[in-house]
């Protein structure tokens, strides 16, 4: 897997219909309209978008259907949208305004037949599952739901595989710990996963320069994930892939 071309993603989590951005899952700053956001991605070179509805779950709502269409029809590139998802028809519905793939994190967690199911009826290639994870003492990690509030107990590596089992065909790993810190992605569960797993693994949480991505493909991450240092222009993605070029990882010019 490790030869394939690997995959910027800015990721857009969207609360209140406006793109914002926090720290270790709190203190969320307002970064802009989706619209706006997702266009500017899709014309400065990213592989492809994450679009996460990160108050839905919470919230005990659905996604915001709405705007993933505006965002999907401004897009060219894949889109994956997480958040509120709860069964076979909210993946419909997403699917169905142009959205490429669907992203579950709680509902997988509540309800795991939705990731087998969803896989039979929409393919592997359209379930991404997220993987909330924070390390726990005795130095393993734990899977976390409802946007970080709740451990569920599950041993992020088992329940990785599990999910592999069941039909995902990629998963979206974000560390707790380092999300929004720019001290770098988490290497170690990173590294773990991307071993026993035959599907893609996307690192998430951390990012803060040009090295750290190179970092994660170097532990095997097929994709990684970041928000802020996009949103903020701090680092530019084909800066970035033109870096990642130069270090001989094989990223799309």
């Amino acid at each position: 897997m490790n030869n394939l071309t690997k995959r910027i993603i800015p990721c857009l989590d969207v609360n209140n219909g406006r793109v914002v951005k926090g720290v270790n899952f709190l203190g969320l700053k307002d970064a802009g309209d989706p619209v706006e956001i997702a266009k500017r991605y899709n014309d400065e070179g990213a592989d492809e978008l994450t679009f996460l509805d990160i108050s839905a779950s919470v919230e005990n709502r659905g996604t915001i259907v709405d705007i993933v269409k505006n965002v999907a029809k401004e897009v060219f590139i894949p889109l994956t949208v997480g958040g509120g998802i709860r069964n076979l028809d909210d993946i419909y519905a997403l699917l169905n305004v142009g959205c490429d793939k669907i992203s579950v994190n709680s509902s997988a967690v509540k309800t795991p037949n939705l990731i087998d199911d969803g896989a039979k009826r929409f393919g592997s290639q359209c379930i991404v599952v997220a993987i909330d994870v924070k390390k726990v003492q005795g130095g393993s990690y734990h899977v976390f739901v409802k946007g970080g509030r709740e451990d569920t107990g599950l041993d992020a590596v088992k329940w990785a595989k599990e999910v592999e089992n069941r039909g995902a065909g990629e998963i979206l790993l974000t560390s707790m710990d380092t999300d929004g810190v720019k001290n770098g992605f988490d290497l170690q569960i990173t590294e773990e996963l991307s071993k026993i797993l035959d599907i893609p693994v996307i690192a998430s949480g951390g990012a803060g320069n040009m090295q750290h991505f190179k970092e994660a493909f170097d532990c095997g991450a097929s994709a990684a994930l970041a928000a802020s240092i996009f949103h903020f222009k701090e680092v530019d993605i084909m800066d970035l892939k033109r870096y990642l070029k130069a270090k001989n990882i094989n990223v799309r010019i």
